[in-house]
């Protein structure tokens, strides 16, 4: 396929299926109202002429989804596949694409009309008019943007609204959760000294832009890893604690990390298959880490 949906970025996120039925059964309900006559034989119907061009066939589609917005049918009926898989033309039936059906103008006014899902994107992805392989591209959805999703996919793409527009995305990019920006700005004045390590700098930056309530970070002083500058400690307590650092553990290859200390629980890369681990008991509230998180990088 000439047209490529998402742009060459680094996901690591596995699409989902890239076919689902509901975008069709979408129209389903609209099409059983004509497919008696659509799928009858011309001389019971009294139709004048058995020919029916694509923009005739549509434009009873279109018709007929006008008359049932309101109803969903949970699969597709039989002369509905019919008529999604066929047209006629010069009285033979001939392949055609169901992209054009999941087209039909009122299928894609329902669709966003009834759209009320918002989610995060998850890369950057190319945005399309279309579905198929005649899509052309007409902008750029950038990672991070929310956008409302209809619900309708189509091989491997799926469908948001873009100003008010149908837009299709390849699919499997998309989060219910508001992603954590890494970098970002730091607004709350805090930074680390020059002369720590390049990561501890990272650290610092992407703790900072999520969470500017946090106002000291302890870094430099004469013993080991912070005398090394490849350590920092993140001073917070409580849940806010918990919340850093299953983020900067979630992040730690991006962030360099090796260690993390946290509630007398310590998270190693080296040995990252157990989990949290408990550690002894150091005597206080500080030593312990449970007024801190403490990060070491490599």
């Amino acid at each position: 396929m000439a047209n490529s949906h998402k742009r060459d970025t680094n996901a690591r996120r596995t699409p989902r299926a890239g076919f689902i039925a509901a975008p069709l059964a979408l129209l389903a309900t609209g099409v059983v109202v004509g497919t008696g006559v659509l799928s009858a034989d011309p001389a019971s119907t009294g139709r004048t002429s058995a020919t029916a061009d694509r923009s005739q066939l549509l434009e009873h589609v279109d018709r007929a989804l006008q008359e049932q917005t309101e109803e969903r049918e949970p699969a597709l009926s039989r002369s509905f596949s019919r008529l999604a898989r066929a047209k006629v033309v010069d009285g033979t039936e001939v392949e055609r694409d169901p992209a054009d059906l999941l087209m039909a103008p009122a299928a894609v006014r329902t669709a966003i009309a009834g759209a009320d899902t918002r989610l995060w994107a998850t890369e950057e992805l190319n945005l399309w008019d279309l579905p198929g392989e005649d899509a052309t591209n007409v902008g750029l959805l950038e990672e991070g943007d929310q956008v409302t999703v209809t619900g309708r996919e189509f091989g491997g793409r799926e469908e948001i609204v873009v100003d008010g527009a149908s837009r299709w995305v390849t699919s499997g990019y998309f989060d219910d959760e508001e992603p954590t920006a890494l970098g970002g700005e730091c607004t709350n004045g805090t930074s680390v000294p020059a002369g720590v390590d390049p990561s501890i700098e990272l650290v610092h930056q992407a703790v900072c832009a999520n969470w500017p309530e946090v106002s000291t970070y302890g870094t430099f002083r004469s013993d080991g890893e912070h005398g090394e500058g490849r350590a920092v400690d993140i001073m917070i307590s409580g849940q806010t604690g918990w919340d850093i650092a299953e983020f900067l553990r979630a992040n730690y290859a991006d962030l360099g990390i090796e260690y993390l200390i946290y509630s007398q629980q310590i998270w190693s890369v080296e040995r990252s298959g157990e989990g949290w681990r408990g550690m002894s008991d150091r005597g206080s509230t500080t030593a312990n880490h449970y007024d801190h998180v403490h990060v070491t990088v490599y």
